[in-house]
């Protein structure tokens, strides 16, 4: 880190923000060490394209994206004086009832959130529109409850006043390339084996990439991934975000349980084939490549454009 760099991290207030993430201190000075050298790459980017700049942050559950948002969301403005939005993907999710269809008309596997084919892009398209273009006026951001598995209400829906200067897209399949129709051919769990034996759901998800999503990502300006070990350690995660939601649920009533740790495997295979073939490819040609280690820590961060910081 810079001396610029660390001058910005002394000014910050980390206390009050470890208070709000609900992190000790010394953790929340440890990501920024990371993400305000990321906070100065990305204003630089945006200087230079000279209009709104907008950033996918890729990453398979537990990696810390939510996280790395809400502090963008803070230094962006903070040390650069740049307005930023965040959007996760997963808020695009299609309603159960659009899901229900989907599965009943193309496959099963669909009725799951969370592969391409699953989201609304025509939605993501019109928020990233409103986001970036036209006059100053209030926006509203799309919201999913993954605890009822349906869109939530629109009145619980957040607003920002657009446009901003950058717009983060984060989501565990953002930027995601679609594979070649040889490596389609085996399956690469048991849920493929026995609910997609002849590679349907497959195939759909991988022609989603081809298709719509490769224009949906095709208005990132940069790629910044943040890179889990392997998938031992996004099974782990999962679970504890799982574990996580039961604890939630257990101080409210909502419409759902928790899944159960069988469950939890399941689920993430419908992830799996999408996660491997990304944590393989996708480090070459991200912008910006955060490693985390097997405990949730930041090792580093390589810059295509410059090494590591």
């Amino acid at each position: 880190m810079g001396e610029e760099s660390q001058g910005a991290l002394e000014r910050l207030e980390l206390s009050r923000w470890a208070q709000e993430l609900a992190l000790p201190r010394d953790v929340v000075k440890a990501l920024c060490r990371v993400h305000v050298p990321l906070a100065e790459w990305l204003g630089a980017r945006q200087r230079a394209l000279g209009r709104p700049l907008v950033v996918g942050v890729n990453g398979a559950q537990g990696t810390g994206k939510s996280t790395l948002l809400w502090l963008m969301a803070r230094l962006l403005p903070e040390l650069h004086g740049l307005r930023a939005a965040g959007l996760s993907i997963d808020d695009l999710y299609r309603t159960a009832a659009e899901r229900a269809e989907l599965a009943a008309r193309v496959h099963p596997l669909l009725r799951t959130r969370g592969v391409p084919g699953t989201h609304d892009l025509a939605l993501g398209e019109q928020v990233l529109d409103a986001l970036t273009t036209g006059p100053a006026r209030s926006v509203v951001l799309p919201r999913f409850d993954k605890a009822t598995d349906d869109r939530a209400a629109p009145e619980r829906w957040p607003q920002v006043r657009a446009p901003v200067d950058i717009v983060i897209l984060e989501g565990w399949c953002v930027g995601a390339a679609p594979q070649e129709d040889a490596e389609l051919a085996a399956p690469c769990n048991a849920l493929e084996r026995e609910e997609d034996p002849r590679g349907d759901w497959r195939h759909h998800v991988n022609g989603q990439l081809r298709g719509p999503y490769a224009g949906f990502f095709a208005r990132l300006d940069a790629l910044v991934m943040l890179q889990a070990p392997d998938m031992d350690c996004v099974l782990r995660w999962r679970l504890e975000q799982e574990r996580a939601l039961a604890r939630a649920l257990a101080r409210a009533v909502r419409a759902t349980r928790p899944m159960v740790e069988a469950e939890v495997a399941r689920f993430v295979q419908h992830f799996e084939r999408l996660t491997r073939a990304m944590l393989k490819e996708m480090p070459s040609r991200a912008d910006v490549v955060i490693e985390i280690d097997a405990e949730h820590g930041l090792k580093a961060a390589r810059y295509r454009d410059g090494g590591a910081r």
